[in-house]
């Protein structure tokens, strides 16, 4: 009797492929100078993904984000700073483009901070559009989330958003994205803003807003956010939903 060609010739290869490792997730969200309380949405996402059992390494890249430290010339480690046993942090203003290569791709740096901050179940990558396009232009499959645009209900944050969609979509070819509306608990402009949002992405881009949340930045961290429509999920576990079933299938 022969045996089956299904059955592995090394049953402790498969042991070791069903327990092996699971690369870091990657977690773009496009910052948005413009907005009054765009770290309150950051400190959202990192308790939605906590709440999933998930280490934060906050990689902060922002326009208004902090200078890194000088370290950073030497190694990464050194200047990442641990603020919870479910976060940790990490200056990275003008940062990424220390690691451009000749296509201008700073991919590199992805790695160089997955080195330094091994803990990290996910990154996530706080940074303008056009950082965020050199950073994932030639993103790993099944590694990124969509990018996550922050907005909120002024009209430069929402032309902002707008302008970084457009820059993802025809720069990148990352032409999917997730939107998190900080706006108040009764505010009656926030769908509207959603909705010309999702249709200007479809008509002027060929772009498309998956999902959408407004989330009140006055509730309490660990209040449930109301959906915009259609019963959207929470925050940050809605950028994180693919990463997180792809994880599962590893």
């Amino acid at each position: 009797m022969t045996a089956s060609r299904a059955m592995p010739q090394d049953q402790a290869d498969g042991l070791r492929r069903l327990f092996a490792p699971v690369a870091t997730r990657h977690l773009p969200v496009v910052s948005n100078p413009h907005m009054a309380f765009g770290g309150v949405m950051l400190e959202r996402i990192c308790t939605a993904l906590a709440n999933l059992g998930r280490h934060t390494l906050v990689v902060d890249a922002g326009e208004r984000s902090p200078q890194p430290r000088e370290l950073a010339a030497l190694g990464l480690a050194e200047c990442v700073e641990p603020l919870s046993t479910e976060v940790s942090y990490l200056a990275a203003r003008g940062l990424p483009l220390r690691f451009v290569d000749h296509r201008g791709s700073t991919g590199a740096f992805l790695q160089a901070v997955a080195d330094a901050a091994p803990q990290a179940d996910v990154i996530l990558v706080h940074a303008p559009a056009g950082d965020l396009c050199r950073l994932f232009a030639h993103a790993e499959p099944g590694r990124c989330a969509h990018p996550l645009v922050l907005s909120d209900e002024r009209p430069a944050s929402v032309t902002h958003a707008y302008a970084a969609m457009k820059l993802l979509t025809q720069r990148a070819g990352l032409a999917v994205h997730d939107l998190l509306l900080s706006a108040a608990a009764g505010s009656r402009r926030a769908e509207r803003i959603a909705q010309q949002l999702g249709r200007c992405a479809d008509d002027f881009l060929g772009a498309a807003v998956r999902e959408c949340l407004r989330v009140d930045p006055a509730t309490a961290q660990a209040a449930d956010p109301p959906p915009l429509a259609g019963g959207w999920p929470a925050a940050g576990a809605m950028a994180y939903r693919h990463m997180a079933a792809t994880r599962a299938m590893n």
